[in-house]
């Protein structure tokens, strides 16, 4: 166990770890000092000075993220001469920053608005007309340049250095010329690049999918667990409803990486963006498509889908399927066990990925499966003790007569089979489609049962290592969604009454 210190910062007492620097042990103890070019996972290249704080017994200011935290030292951040100091630092960074603040995607969470309202306040003393610089550049799919903005914290560039390794930017020219751009012939395009609009702290990195979307003062909040593979990073959610007609109308407007430590800092590109179109090709109503077409309530559909397979396990027990979900939260999969395993005897379930469900993995974060909760799915007994068929093994069975129905689950077989899919959909005596879209599959079902999307929930995943990560919801459901472990047990009470 390291050895504990304790010093005096601001007059209150702080508890640091044994090789801890001062502006280390204030930030874990949620005490503020000035700081660009710190970061806590990037080291602290001591290039901002904006830490500078007074020392007790010091002949000058030091920078808080170069001094040892040691026994009894006493550190002012708020002095009159840190104040100075951190004033004086402060103007040196804005000598050549643009007023860009009306336009900029960082205001609003900007550190040089922050710290100039706190510590700055000053009437310039430069008379020098601003020095200009690239702007506007496309650096990658995903980043926006602007080389005018940029305070030279090198935050970005020991990002592609120490944490994806890619190494497209760096730090080039001398002096007032020094600039941060792509390395000659490369492109911002490693699997993690949207991080580098979360670590710059000023609007030189901004994301592209998010400029002049919704002002972050319009956004709502809420902590999430990403479910684009069986990682299960900690995220925030940053969705838009009060002014629908920004963010081009869509309700979820970003996410953003939260530290746990599952994922640290970071979250791979594949989870930041794969989810702009959460609201397309939504469920909103419970529809019964044939004989004849109807929006129906939940209870009258609970009690024909029940009597419907019923009536078809009368005549085969063993020939309705299920195809179900990694997406399922644990609660969902309880539910789901308890009717169709417990109450339905069924023996016939589909849990194989979706071939879009298998996909890059290296080791930073990013793993093969593609979805959140297999590891819900086995402890329920989904894929262990209760073996899954394959996508072919099902159509084969369908396409022989062996199965008479199919209880889909977030999941679109019709895509999956291509061409035979609706062939073998049309040959069903029911196909009940249940998530929250429609999907190929949904176009073809007697009934479709709409679900809530993850940001629509409260649940939790089980990653691959075994840990249980609960998410809260960020949205309202849309229209008569219900969650999966909702409508399970819904139906369950229909099928045992």
């Amino acid at each position: 166990m390291a050895k504990t210190i304790k010093f005096r910062l601001d007059g209150t007492a702080v508890e640091a770890l044994e090789g801890e620097t001062v502006l280390e042990a204030a930030e874990r103890a949620g005490l503020r000092i000035p700081h660009y070019c710190w970061h806590k996972a990037l080291g602290n290249p001591g290039n901002c000075r904006m830490c500078v704080v007074e020392v007790e017994g010091a002949p000058k200011p030091q920078a808080a993220c170069r001094l040892p935290a040691k026994e009894g030292l006493v550190v002012r951040s708020a002095s009159p001469a840190s104040r100075r100091a951190q004033s004086a630092a402060l103007e040196l960074h804005l000598v050549d920053h643009p007023l860009d603040c009306p336009v900029c995607d960082q205001a609003g969470e900007c550190g040089l608005q922050d710290y100039y309202m706190d510590i700055g306040r000053y009437p310039s003393a430069m008379r020098e007309d601003k020095a200009h610089a690239a702007k506007r550049v496309p650096v990658g799919p995903h980043i926006m340049l602007d080389q005018e903005r940029c305070i030279l914290c090198t935050r970005c560039a020991r990002f592609v250095s120490q944490v994806s390794k890619s190494h497209e930017l760096g730090i080039f020219g001398r002096g007032h010329n020094e600039a941060v751009a792509l390395v000659p012939g490369r492109v911002l395009d490693n699997p993690y690049s949207g991080c580098l609009a979360d670590v710059c702290p000023v609007g030189a990195l901004t994301d592209r999918d998010f400029r002049f979307q919704v002002r972050v003062w319009y956004l709502d909040g809420a902590d999430s667990v990403c479910p684009g593979c069986s990682r299960g990073c900690g995220i925030r959610v940053h969705t838009s409803t009060r002014r629908p007609w920004h963010n081009k109308g869509r309700r979820l407007a970003r996410l953003k990486p939260r530290f746990t430590e599952v994922n640290g800092h970071w979250i791979c590109d594949e989870g930041r963006y794969g989810y702009a179109d959460f609201d397309t090709d939504r469920l909103g109503k419970v529809m019964r498509l044939k004989d004849p077409s109807a929006e129906l309530g939940w209870d009258v559909v609970c009690d024909e889908v029940a009597v419907a397979i019923r009536q078809g396990m009368l005549k085969d027990p063993a020939g309705l399927a299920v195809v179900a979900s990694g997406g399922l939260s644990n609660e969902d999969w309880r539910a789901f066990r308890s009717l169709f395993v417990d109450a339905l005897k069924l023996e016939r379930f589909l849990f194989a990925p979706e071939p879009d469900q298998v996909g890059e993995q290296d080791e930073l974060l990013r793993r093969r499966d593609k979805v959140p909760n297999l590891e819900g799915g086995k402890a329920a007994g989904f894929g262990t003790q209760i073996k899954s068929l394959d996508w072919d093994g099902l159509a084969g069975e369908i396409e022989s007569g062996k199965v008479w129905g199919l209880y889909v689950v977030d999941r679109d077989p019709v895509k999956v089979w291509g061409e035979r899919g609706r062939a073998l959909a049309e040959g069903l005596s029911l196909l009940v489609c249940q998530g929250p879209r429609k999907g190929l599959t949904g176009g073809l079902a007697h009934y479709r049962l709409p679900a809530t999307d993850w940001l629509e929930e409260a649940g939790s995943f089980t990653n691959f290592q075994g840990q249980v990560q609960t998410y809260l919801p960020a949205l309202k459901p849309l229209g008569a969604a219900r969650p999966d472990w909702d409508i399970f047990s819904a139906l369950e009470k229909a099928v045992n009454g």
